[in-house]
């Protein structure tokens, strides 16, 4: 299985040292991991069920009145685990892999922070790499 994180394009425009030299190109910055391990497919009902109670406990527990799966009518949610199926993979592996212009100057690497940040606040990817790129340590 692949794990996307987020991904952005990197201006070259937003290094320091394209104003020093120039010798400076575009990149894409990510984070990815790839799961290795024993894919097991449930159709069994019951698996499912307690798998979306788990999952709607867990994200609704900090809600002022959190949902239950107990709020909606029994029929219903009968006929909404019969369109689900679940996944299950058995971790053997992972491979993670970031691009983070870690190979860059720490003077770069604030440019492409804020360039991510300034050029389209609206848009989550790009605030998440600018945040993971944030995070690194960076050369000095």
């Amino acid at each position: 299985m692949i794990v996307r994180g987020p991904d952005a394009y990197i201006s070259p425009a937003w290094y320091a040292t394209k104003r020093e030299h120039g010798r400076v190109v575009p990149t894409w910055n990510y984070v990815t991991a790839h799961i290795h391990g024993r894919l097991t497919v449930h159709d069994d009902s019951s698996w499912v069920e307690a798998n979306v109670r788990a999952l709607s406990e867990r994200h609704e527990a900090g809600r002022a009145e959190p949902w239950s799966v107990d709020d909606a009518p029994p029929p219903y949610i009968a006929g909404q685990l019969k369109a689900i199926v679940g996944v299950e993979i058995a971790i053997e592996r992972i491979d993670a892999k970031f691009k983070l212009s870690q190979n860059r100057s720490a003077d770069d690497v604030d440019g492409a922070v804020a360039g991510l940040r300034e050029g389209s606040p609206e848009s989550p990817a790009r605030a998440a790499v600018a945040a993971a790129m944030d995070a690194q340590p960076r050369r000095r």
